[in-house]
């Protein structure tokens, strides 16, 4: 089941992925993409509640992290070039091989913060071969400090070279967030109010490693690209979207990143979205206190869009 680790070589990768079978009668088919620093199979009582639920649910590690592995994608770099190509193609691959495995599905796209720029790009890039997308906890309006961020780590690539840690940005993101939180038990406390999870990620040999700077760049390159015009041009408004964030996620400046992307694609001509802050949590929505409630509401939508499919 998902704890047992599959293999799907693509694009000079050994793509590592978890399968969760659908109970019961078969609804349509969950892509999970993981976060920054963490892996696929931290997703297995999610995978486990959406497969109760109707859905075959595949989750892959993305290059540079858990155990896929890649000539030039050691953990912490997605690629030594184009790396954001390669994610995003990765993506489209495990969609593929999902798709054939249960043909005639409807294909739902869900994706947790460095995961949910992934996912919508991969929407805008291949838009007829996703059903519906899921961004959680994702923040597509660094605004001006997103491009000074840039700025550091092209002088970080000009001095030191892109396959080694970004000295800066870890202290301007993880650093920053971690002193939100009043009282805090550890550096990890703003992933979630949940005692027990904090500490499980904190000893996971898989999470909380160093990002290259390549690999941050390869994250704004993502964060800026799919909320631009000509790309969500590609995609059909009438795609459904379910955006989720915490009001005390201090990654999304607690939830308001969220309501700009919600913002942004109504704009754009998008009618189909649920949006929800839930106002206690913190980043990783699907590890607070209550995200059994978040899960039951997700499972709900998914539920409503692929009738409506």
């Amino acid at each position: 089941m998902f704890s047992d680790t599959r293999r799907l070589d693509h694009a000079g990768a050994s793509l590592a992925y978890h399968y969760q079978p659908a109970e019961g009668t078969e609804r349509g088919i969950l892509l999970v993409s993981h976060g920054l620093a963490e892996h696929s199979k931290r997703y297995q009582r999610f995978a486990q509640a959406i497969a109760a639920r109707g859905y075959h649910v595949y989750a892959h590690d993305h290059r540079g992290h858990g155990e896929t592995t890649a000539p030039d994608a050691p953990i912490g770099r997605l690629a030594r070039r184009d790396g954001a190509s390669r994610v995003i193609d990765d993506l489209e691959a495990m969609r593929d091989e999902a798709a054939t495995e249960h043909p005639g599905l409807p294909v739902i796209l869900f994706g947790h913060s460095m995961g949910g720029l992934i996912a919508l790009n991969a929407a805008v890039t291949y838009p007829r071969k996703f059903d519906a997308v899921a961004v959680w906890n994702s923040n597509f309006n660094p605004g001006l400090a997103g491009r000074a961020a840039q700025a550091i780590l092209l002088t970080e690539r000009a001095l030191k070279g892109s396959d080694v840690p970004s000295d800066l940005l870890p202290k301007l993101t993880f650093a920053t967030w971690a002193k939100s939180v009043p009282n805090r038990r550890t550096d990890f406390d703003w992933l979630s109010r949940d005692p027990e999870e904090v500490d499980k990620y904190v000893a996971d040999p898989l999470c909380g490693f160093g990002a290259s700077v390549s690999l941050w760049l390869d994250i704004f390159e993502l964060t800026f690209r799919a909320p631009r015009r000509e790309y969500l041009a590609r995609l059909p408004t009438e795609t459904p979207m379910h955006l989720v964030g915490g009001g005390q996620d201090p990654a999304t400046e607690n939830g308001k990143a969220i309501l700009w992307l919600s913002d942004h694609l109504k704009t754009h001509g998008f009618s189909r979205i649920s949006t929800e802050i839930y106002p206690d949590m913190r980043h990783e929505t699907l590890n607070e206190v209550g995200a059994d409630a978040a899960i039951s509401a997700f499972a709900d939508w998914c539920d409503r869009v692929t009738t409506a499919a």
